[in-house]
């Protein structure tokens, strides 16, 4: 579904994507760890367009993601953003049902409404919390708002940033929970960044480590235990000794 090859980007001269090659299959759960700032929000923005590389190919679905018809191609998208990202001045169901009210995907305001209360139930929210404010939510609830609007139209790809930062364990996992049964619900193809190894194991198919610009390794989640890469051992085990040099 993505395919990104020799993908490079810098910011002045600092280069953060070195040739990056991935490829996503339809249907499967991508998910890219590293450590802070090694560019794994970059490559997401990348895909969406975000940000532009300096050279390389992105394609989603075998077209090129730089074509003309922006709106078609970003209506194909859903994002979970890191801090929920979630409008104070709308109500919840109208944050939910942001795209719905405007757009190539608009819908009438009563059929947004009936969506957005939908979507709400599905990430385990009542029909009550759909006219409260972001303020008057709990965290965890912002983040399951902040996954109801990602899904509210039925994306093909689903982006998930940083999914369960913020959250207590037991929050993030049920978080972790649910973006494991919508991805395999919707049978979505999902690309989630993230350091937090008890969201890999529980929502990867596959797992990818962006390390210095280029993707270290790559592989299914089931064999990352066993992998013998350095990089990949020290990260996913926290270690500070290692070929990963900690920033003191």
């Amino acid at each position: 579904m993505i395919t990104l090859t020799d993908v490079h980007k810098s910011f002045g001269d600092k280069r953060v994507l070195r040739g990056v090659n991935l490829t996503i299959p339809k249907g499967e759960s991508m998910v890219i760890i590293g450590g802070s700032g090694t560019g794994k929000s970059v490559l997401l923005k990348c895909v969406l367009g975000l940000v532009k590389p300096e050279s390389g190919t992105i394609s989603v679905d075998s077209q090129p993601a730089d074509g003309r018809d922006r709106d078609a191609f970003l209506a194909r998208f859903g994002m979970l953003f890191q801090g929920g990202a979630l409008f104070d001045s709308l109500t919840v169901w109208q944050n939910v049902s942001f795209r719905l009210l405007r757009g190539s995907l608009k819908r009438p305001k009563t059929e947004a409404r009936d969506i957005a209360i939908e979507k709400l139930r599905r990430v385990g929210l009542s029909s009550e919390t759909a006219d409260l404010f972001p303020a008057e939510l709990s965290g965890g609830m912002q983040k399951r708002v902040g996954l109801a609007r990602a899904i509210a139209a039925d994306p093909e790809i689903i982006f998930f940033d940083e999914p369960t930062t913020g959250l207590d364990p037991i929050m993030a996992g049920v978080i972790n929970d649910l973006i494991r049964e919508i991805v395999v619900e919707m049978g979505a193809t999902a690309m989630t960044i993230t350091h937090d190894m008890t969201s890999v194991r529980a929502i990867a198919d596959d797992v990818a480590m962006l390390h210095d610009g280029v993707i270290q390794w790559s592989g299914p989640v089931d064999q990352l235990d066993s992998c013998a890469d350095p990089y990949v051992q020290q990260f996913i085990h926290g270690r500070a000794e290692g070929p990963i040099e900690a920033v003191r």
